[in-house]
């Protein structure tokens, strides 16, 4: 479905905006795209994003872009220039969420997005004073999670996005998931309901609390 969506925008327009999340699903994906090579997907037109970043190094064991350099980038052969990571080492938080701001599209072609099991999404966690944001695209928060400094997208970036994917595997996930998609709205309580309406890609274990009848 992603390698599908940027090849349509890149015969539309001549590129496409991918914006990546981190985590073991995501990353699974990733490999799975850089088998296609440049079979389906032109990547030398594809522009690359990230959902959020840990105040890290770029080449700290938790950094998101190491992650996605490791799995999509380097076996691509994705040249430097087309890849706008958030700088997470930077020690003036707030100025690299502005910075980054700054360089987003007006709108994301595909964000692919992740699922805590404590409802997260990107690093938008429950309680979070960012899941109110309506004017900022990037903030930095405090998580609940090590490293806690990290750089996030807003519900607004979010929200613009042209296609959302959600990913989510494991039984450790199926109550954030049921959370997400079958309960009330409450975005603070559960920040996934962000994407609520998005394009949600479940295992049978991730989708095992589900009440409602779901493509397996």
């Amino acid at each position: 479905m992603i390698a599908a969506e940027l090849s349509s925008c890149i015969g539309a327009r001549g590129n496409a905006t991918l914006c990546l999340s981190g985590g073991s699903t995501p990353r699974k994906t990733y490999d799975s795209l850089a088998t296609l090579g440049g079979d389906v997907v032109d990547w030398s037109k594809v522009w690359f994003y990230f959902g959020d970043e840990r105040c890290v190094p770029p080449d700290h064991p938790d950094s998101n872009f190491r992650m996605a350099s490791e799995a999509l980038f380097a076996p691509l052969g994705i040249t430097p220039g087309s890849v706008r990571r958030m700088r997470g080492e930077h020690p003036d938080h707030d100025r690299a969420a502005r910075d980054y701001e700054a360089e987003l599209p007006e709108a994301f072609d595909v964000l692919v997005l992740g699922i805590g099991e404590d409802g997260h999404t990107a690093s938008l966690f429950p309680g979070s004073r960012a899941l109110g944001e309506r004017t900022r695209r990037v903030v930095h928060v405090v998580g609940d999670k090590p490293p806690p400094d990290r750089l996030t997208l807003t519900p607004p970036a979010i929200e613009s996005a042209r296609l959302v994917l959600v990913l989510a595997t494991g039984g450790g996930k199926a109550a954030a998931v049921r959370r997400a998609l079958e309960t009330p709205l409450d975005i603070a309580r559960c920040p996934a309901q962000l994407a609520r309406d998005a394009v949600w890609l479940l295992d049978l274990e991730a989708s095992a609390e589900l009440t409602g009848v779901w493509p397996t």
